[in-house]
Order: C-alpha cells, then structure tokens, then sequence
C-alpha cells in the first residue's frame, strides 16, 4: 500500500460502513403493551354493587318479617290493663275502731274505711277537683290534696281549696257468707245529690 502524504487525515474507509451498519443493526423500539380492557373493572363495581343491594334487600325483607310478626303476636295477645277489682272486702266491723281513718286500703284499691258518729262508711280517694289522689293527715284531722291545696274533714265534706263538691262514698255492706264488710266502688254515693243517707252507703256501728 503506498503511504499517504503527511499532513494529509488518516482515511477510514471503514468508518461509514460501521455507521450505517451500526444504524442499521439497532432494534426497532418494542411495542407498548395494550391497555388492558375496562370489562373486568367494570364487571367488578356491577359485582360489588349487586351484594349491596342483596344486603340491603335481605334488611329490609328480615325488617318486615320482624314487623309482621310483632304486629301477630299483638294481635294473638294484646295489652291487658290489670286493675284492682270495684269489689273486695275489708274486715269485720270490729276491726275499725271509732274515730280513726283507716288507710291499708288506698294503695291497692284507693278507699279509706272510716267509722266516725257511729257509721263506717268507704270513702273513694280521689280529689273533686281533678282527680288528684288526697292524703289523710292524721295529726291535722283532715284529708289535704296536695295538687291544689283542697281540704275535707273526717267525714268528707270540703272545707277549703278549689274542690267544688265533699268526697264520693262507695257502697259498703256486710256479707252473708262470713260477717266481712265488703265494699264495692262499682256504685258511689254523693252528698249534694242527699245519697250519703242511702242504706247502702254505710253500716251502722254496733
């Protein structure tokens, strides 16, 4: 080979050849994987969203079973409102002293048994005025509403308060079967209409 003059740049006859197969030997760049389709994300909500309102749906049917069976089980048994019966005894007569108020019975069956002036008689334990419930006031000799302030004596006549009329009486009698005062609350005596003459409405005391 003869020599190339001095000065002259190297030649590299090579060179382009290893440019453009350089060029032409480096790999396309690799595709992009596809998205992946929506369909199963989609498909996921739909399922989700199905067992919600399979949930909510289940509630709601077990809610109206639960109503439909609390409204039978009313109607197979209803409220019954117990109330203490308008006729019951009491004692014999002698098991009321004269003078004295007696109050075992106000709590259950709301009368006082009273023997004054020579009469036992039953007197109802409510307030003329507004059907308060009184107390006997054994010191004070009276029986006082503590709602409004109306007061009656022993024998149930209204002395003071708003109470326009004296207490009721309820009927009283002795049994023929075992000698015991018996009173019954179903029938009520009252004085301004002249009732507390009645026979029924005392015992005359021995």
């Amino acid at each position: 080979m003869a020599d190339e003059p001095e000065g002259s740049p190297p030649s590299n006859p090579a060179a382009p050849a290893s440019a453009g197969g350089e060029s032409a030997a480096r790999p396309a760049p690799a595709a992009r994987p596809a998205a992946k389709p929506a369909a199963p994300a989609a498909e996921g909500v739909t399922r989700r969203g199905f067992f919600s309102w399979a949930a909510v749906a289940w509630v709601g049917f077990t809610v109206a079973i639960g109503g439909c069976a609390t409204a039978m089980g009313r109607f197979m048994f209803p409220n019954v409102l117990f109330e203490p019966p308008t006729s019951f005894k009491v004692g014999k007569p002698e098991d009321f002293p004269p003078g004295v108020v007696d109050t075992r019975f106000v709590d259950k069956y709301g009368v006082w048994v009273v023997h004054d002036q020579g009469r036992i008689y039953a007197l109802i334990a409510i307030c003329t005025h507004l059907g308060c419930p009184p107390a006997w006031l054994e010191t004070q000799n009276k029986f006082k509403c503590p709602c409004h302030g109306s007061g009656y004596y022993k024998s149930g006549v209204n002395f003071e308060g708003p109470t326009p009329r004296p207490l009721e009486r309820a009927r009283i009698y002795i049994s023929p079967d075992d000698g015991q005062i018996v009173v019954d609350k179903s029938q009520k005596f009252q004085w301004e209409l002249g009732q507390w003459e009645d026979p029924n409405a005392f015992i005359p005391a021995a």
